[in-house]
């Protein structure tokens, strides 16, 4: 008899957490538009081709937002406009760049200038010296007071007009491991896992210890101490810096970062960052004395004129939920080299997309859908920070606006150009069966995946840090981290047009449930100020 009962409990329970209503004739509708009528291919040319690099506050930014604005007045969303927010800084842009090796023998040298770095007086011709930083040139976790102190010392009236090469050579390995790659089963399998608490790890005695805290200052202090840096380069009057690129080979330029967005900061010298194989080439033939003369130029342009940015807004107007929201949203912005592609031209294409879907089917929604694209998130999620900071809680103290109670939930997408895989639970167990029955219909599409895990990194941690359900979904990595985020390389021809349609699919029928579920989604208690 107790067996019995165990059974119908466990009966009742299952069917209890897969009653989350799901509209499948809304579903055939988006997945039919969203699969065979995609205009996000369209969306990701304007974003790239014509307005990339989109740096924040750049001319290129600023077009690719008054271009957004424009595409959704032309569906119908007159609401669509860019909502100021600030400060943020200068903005900087580059016009011309061209690197080339003339002795022992001509070379066009790949390479990139470094972001805020300012022009050359024209050509600059010269023959380069060694003054590198660090023992390797592995890019720094961290400058330190003591190794920036030891690099002034060491290199104080030997830099005056040279052209300096900044770090030793850069090691160069085979690749063992495919630069394109999607999750297998197994991978998603360990995603699904809950982790061990990374706060916690077993000392030698196997007793629980907390780990010490993490240090958010790191990157003031790596800021304070590039300014040392920077300040010292200004006053030796070194000519050109030279690096090569901190990790990345084979044309592809992963570089570091010199200036600063904070027009008060020192600029550094002109600034490139090479290719590995051509950088390690400039200084083999240097230390082996052999003549080496480099000629280079570089043009590029700060925008101090107005230091606020913006992020740009747009409302699908619900029924008769119209107050209570649902907001999906991307990062607009870019790094300033490469064009921003799959970082995050993929993710704004695909959130127009949603509300153009939305849209086009004239599907009835009770809440209102709000489309957010962010400024200054490559910066620290500046954008979606000022956008919380103003609509719905202050952060330090937890003091909550009225607009806080009204959402139902965010969702982000900042992975690169992979077809969505699943969802970040963000530790919100409340939405597992939820989140389970949505996923149900786009299970033959590979997305079905749960994690309980917190990822970080893009702005749905600004809304999650106030206790506001935000969520990121999983992607398969593609060429995320080898070839395409903040590299030179990321460009309209490494988009997965097929990924980003489905992508698209998926968020559009997630919205819509949300949007027209009877409650608002289960949140996780309020975090403390």
């Amino acid at each position: 008899m107790q067996a019995f009962f165990i059974v119908l409990l466990i009966f009742f329970s299952t069917n209890l957490f897969s009653k989350e209503p799901i509209n499948l004739k809304a579903v055939f509708r988006i997945k039919q538009e969203a699969l065979e009528k995609s205009q996000v291919m369209d969306h990701i040319f304007y974003l790239v081709e014509v307005h990339g690099p989109r740096l924040t506050n750049s001319p290129g930014f600023r077009g690719a937002a008054k271009w957004v604005v424009s595409r959704l007045h032309d569906w119908g969303l007159d609401n669509a406009h860019m909502e100021e927010w600030g400060p943020y800084g200068q903005g900087w842009s580059c016009s011309r760049f061209s690197a080339h090796l003339i002795e022992p023998q001509y070379e066009s040298l790949i390479g990139v200038p470094l972001t805020w770095s300012p022009s050359t007086p024209g050509v600059i011709e010269g023959i380069p010296i060694i003054a590198p930083f660090s023992r390797n040139s592995k890019r720094p976790r961290s400058l330190t007071a003591a190794s920036v102190d030891r690099y002034i010392q060491k290199y104080k009236g030997k830099l005056a007009g040279q052209i300096v090469l900044f770090a030793n050579l850069k090691e160069i390995k085979g690749h063992e491991v495919p630069f394109f790659t999607r999750f297998s089963e197994e991978d998603l399998k360990k995603k699904s896992i809950a982790p061990i608490p990374r706060d916690l790890k077993l000392n030698s005695k196997n007793h629980i210890s907390g780990k010490p805290p993490i240090d958010h200052s790191r990157a003031h202090r790596n800021r304070t101490q590039q300014n040392r840096l920077n300040k010292f380069f200004q006053k030796e009057g070194v000519k050109l810096l030279v690096t090569p690129a901190w990790r990345g080979d084979g044309g592809t330029v992963f570089p570091r970062q010199m200036g600063s967005r904070d027009p008060s900061h020192p600029l550094p010298p002109p600034s490139i960052a090479l290719t590995p194989e051509h950088y390690n080439r400039i200084l083999r033939l240097t230390i082996r004395e052999i003549p080496v003369r480099l000629e280079v130029e570089i043009k590029t342009h700060f925008y101090k004129e107005n230091e606020n940015s913006f992020n740009v807004i747009a409302d699908l107007p619900g029924t008769n939920k119209a107050n209570e929201l649902v907001i999906i949203g991307a990062h607009l912005d870019s790094v300033g080299l490469g064009l921003g592609a799959t970082d995050n031209a993929a993710g704004s294409a695909v959130m127009m997309e949603v509300i153009r879907i939305l849209r086009n089917l004239n599907l009835s929604l009770d809440r209102t859908v709000r489309l957010a694209l962010w400024g200054g998130e490559e910066q620290g999620l500046l954008g979606s920070r000022a956008y919380i900071e103003k609509h719905f809680a202050n952060l330090e103290t937890m003091d909550l606006k009225e607009g806080h109670r009204n959402l139902s939930a965010y969702y982000n997408l900042d992975n690169g150009t992979g077809k969505i895989r699943g969802i970040y639970l963000q530790k919100n167990e409340m939405v597992r069966p939820i989140f389970s029955s949505w996923f149900a219909p786009f299970a033959d599409m590979g997305a079905k995946t749960l994690s309980i895990r917190n990822t970080r990194g893009t702005d749905h941690v600004s809304f999650d840090a106030v206790g506001l359900p935000g969520f990121q979904f999983i992607q398969d990595p593609i060429e995320y981290q080898t070839r395409s985020h903040h590299s030179n390389m990321d460009v309209y021809d490494r988009i997965q047009p097929g990924d980003l349609a489905q992508a698209a699919a998926i968020i559009a029928s997630f919205v819509y449930h949300t949007a027209t579920r009877n409650e608002r989604l289960p949140r996780k208690p309020l975090p403390e100020p």
